[in-house]
């Protein structure tokens, strides 16, 4: 049986993925409102630099890199040279002309030692001249509190499996809300925590590098989602009167499209896959407090002795979670096509969450690959995951915290880039003055090349050049930097002359 919020599911894929009266690859000429807020994205570890400097503490994502597990040993000790070079990152971004600068605090670098607790100062005059700097050069700080680069020590203790860690990540919010919050209108918890947990935790492609896929990362899932309701109501309660921000969660997610849009079972399946993706974590902080219930099912069926490996949420805990939002933060690449499992399949792919799922995932042949293995260019899926946000958690005001595209040479004359941003960025639009999306901000992911985590810098997303080999790290505008910068003044595409 197909229930009400799969036939609405289906209904717009109607719309979405074939085309119907709008057009699925049709271009749509459309202008967003004067108070949307476009933006770059960047992350502490992959352009900081400076490991070791400034009373900086170790993080897991130092002791993955000392001990190779990235693509040719690289590392992020020195990246993009941020941390020395910040002035040079605020003239790029004027040059732009972005409205928001989504940028990542190093927890290790404002709390070297978060047993201990005690904040460094160092740190502390660094961000503030970084975020006085881009509030003098009018652009808006969002700010991201955790994207993973975890203390080693609190590793150590457990990580995020221990509900120990809950205290002291609420010391860190606390920290950095006070310190900076007068120059923070937006803030965000946790970057990602799907990436966080499977590929952490259970493939061990990123760091700590844990495989431990059957049960671990929906216990770490768990306590993050705790984490940031704690984090959420400390700055409701504390801070919003007098500094008036907005905090919420950022969440990565694929589109998931059925096979065979025609099939229920593959309609079916592709809406299971978008509530284990996004809903594992939506659901509980834009819902009803709870994980989806078809997730509770599936793990449940699928774990051994009846007890299910999904940990469950106290009635109390789940009122303290729900509605911990001021937006919905969305970082979307990609789409992947779905359709039930067999035996077989389910064999192959590892226990945990990608077999309680019982969904098959593909790619069109048809589809263009970027330079990043799960990157293909499939534009209608910015769409369809957008009113999937609409029609599933009531309209939310929501950002695109990150989208881009790689590719492995770094080119200035990066033609695809600028194709991959216009087709996306044109969805979007269609989303919001055709569908009626609240969507209120977008954000390229990124604005230079940087560390790409396991990848080290063997892909590139920037708009921006940066030479590695080069201690001065210059920064190089590439052709998509020249084009976003024009969408910004248009706010979108008015006419034809302005799409080229």
């Amino acid at each position: 049986m197909i229930n009400r919020q799969q036939l609405l599911f289906s209904c717009f894929l109607l719309i979405v993925v074939q085309g119907a009266e709008i057009g699925r690859d049709e271009f749509y000429y459309g202008q967003l409102p004067e108070n949307f807020t476009w933006g770059v994205s960047t992350a502490a570890y992959q352009i900081e630099g400076a490991w070791n400097e400034g009373g900086k503490s170790e993080h897991i994502w130092d002791r993955f890199c000392h001990e190779g597990h990235v693509d040719l040993n690289m590392t992020g000790d020195v990246a993009c040279d941020s941390y020395h070079k910040w002035q040079e990152d605020i003239q790029i971004l004027k040059e732009v002309g972005v409205k928001h600068y989504r940028m990542s605090i190093a927890w290790t670098r404002l709390i070297p030692d978060p047993i201990g607790g005690e904040v460094n100062p160092e740190a502390v005059k660094y961000y503030l001249s970084l975020l006085s700097g881009l509030k003098t050069a009018g652009i808006q700080p969002m700010v991201t509190l955790f994207h993973w680069d975890l203390p080693q020590v609190l590793e150590d203790y457990g990580s995020w499996a221990n509900a120990s860690i809950i205290p002291y990540y609420k010391h860190y919010a606390d920290q950095a809300f006070g310190l900076f919050g007068h120059l923070v209108k937006y803030w965000i918890t946790f970057n990602e925590p799907w990436v966080i947990t499977w590929q952490g935790y259970a493939t061990g492609e990123y760091a700590p590098g844990i495989q431990q896929p059957a049960t671990l990362p929906y216990k770490l899932a768990h306590n993050i989602i705790k984490c940031h309701a704690e984090a959420y109501h400390l700055y409701d309660q504390k801070y919003r009167a007098s500094m008036k921000g907005l905090v919420s969660i950022t969440l990565n997610s694929d589109f998931f499209a059925p096979k065979d849009p025609s099939n229920p079972a593959h309609v079916e399946a592709a809406e299971r896959a978008q509530q284990f993706s996004l809903g594992w974590f939506a659901n509980p902080v834009y819902k009803d407090g709870d994980y989806p219930q078809v997730m509770k099912d599936y793990v449940r069926r699928n774990s051994a002795g009846g007890e299910s490996r999904l940990p469950e949420f106290t009635e109390q805990e789940k009122a303290f979670i729900k509605g911990t939002y001021d937006f919905f933060g969305l970082n979307h690449y990609s789409t992947s096509l779905c359709e039930p499992t067999d035996a077989e399949y389910q064999a192959r792919v590892l226990p945990g969450y990608t077999r309680d799922m019982e969904v098959k995932l593909s790619r069109d042949p048809t589809w263009h690959k970027a330079a990043s293995y799960y990157l293909f260019y499939v534009p209608w899926g910015m769409r369809g995951v957008l009113n999937w946000i609409r029609t599933s958690y009531n309209r939310p005001p929501t950002v695109v915290t990150e989208n881009g595209v790689t590719d492995n040479n770094g080119t200035l004359q990066d033609s695809h880039r600028i194709e991959y941003l216009k087709t996306y960025i044109d969805e979007l639009i269609k989303a919001v003055l055709i569908d009626g999306c609240d969507v209120i901000g977008y954000t390229v992911w990124s604005i230079m090349d940087n560390f790409e985590w396991a990848r080290g810098y063997t892909e590139k997303f920037g708009i921006y050049y940066v030479d590695f080999d080069d201690p001065q790290r210059p920064r190089v505008p590439k052709d998509s930097s020249r084009f976003y910068k024009q969408v910004i003044l248009n706010r979108g595409f008015p006419n034809p002359e302005i799409v080229g």
